[in-house]
């Protein structure tokens, strides 16, 4: 189950990558009813093996997140990993900063996070078993002007993991999470400005920003039994200069 897989994001690429890896079954959702239909018929097109399915779900709202763990857990016959990717951010200087811009980035962002997990523990623990990925950054550890309330959020998601894993793991669950620096793709691109997005990848060591896939990837490692052994670990997927 992956939150947020829409459009050409990390998300429905951490979706794609399921398919690849040979998941039996992929639910995925967002806000955005068009994108989601099209992402749906797109990772069903990729096997014959995988049953894909899509439900609309603003993670900001209780209700709509227990429809959608309830769908899954029918879809799947029982969720085995979910992957929280569901964030918003944006550029905003703190002393310009309304309540409602800073309280809405952390309910999509952290709050959201929360009201997933604890719905889907809530399925995994009565089943002894289960794994969360959680789509943290690297602003929750390095400054960045502009980022307050985003860094903020970030900065709990990883907390959140941290704490949650533990009281997981004595149901056999595992939680992690990954920490993106910059991860190119076109939401982004329509989203921030040429000069900013040059100067953040001016900061990689490569030179470039990461290509979705390569979050995906990590996200696939910490879903799979390659990371038997950790839990409440938030891995760094960046380049970033210290």
């Amino acid at each position: 189950l992956i939150t947020a897989a829409a459009g050409a994001g990390i998300g429905f690429s951490a979706a794609k990558r399921a398919v690849e890896e040979g998941a039996r079954a992929v639910v995925i959702s967002d806000v955005h009813e068009g994108r989601l239909s099209q992402a749906r018929e797109a990772l069903a097109g990729l096997s014959d093996a995988c049953r894909v399915s899509a439900q609309l779900c603003d993670v900001t709202d209780e209700t709509q997140v227990q429809a959608l763990v309830d769908f899954a857990e029918v879809e799947t016959g029982g969720v085995d990993i979910l992957i929280n990717n569901a964030g918003l951010g944006g550029s905003c200087r703190l002393t310009d900063m309304t309540d409602e811009a800073w309280s809405r980035v952390l309910d999509i962002t952290l709050t959201g996070t929360m009201r997933m997990s604890r719905a889907m523990l809530r399925y995994m623990e009565p089943r002894g078993r289960g794994i969360i990925v959680n789509n943290a950054s690297v602003l929750g550890w390095r400054a960045q002007e502009e980022q307050c309330h985003y860094a903020a959020a970030k900065a709990g998601v990883m907390a959140l993991t941290r704490c949650s894993a533990m009281e997981a793991a004595e149901f056999g669950i595992r939680i992690n999470a990954v920490s993106p620096s910059i991860a190119m793709h076109e939401f982004l691109r329509k989203t921030s400005s040429p000069e900013l997005l040059e100067k953040l990848t001016s900061h990689e060591a490569f030179g470039r920003a990461a290509e979705v896939w390569e979050v995906a990837n990590v996200m696939m490692f910490l879903a799979s039994d390659y990371s038997s052994y950790m839990t409440g670990e938030v891995v760094s997927v960046s380049s970033q200069h210290a």
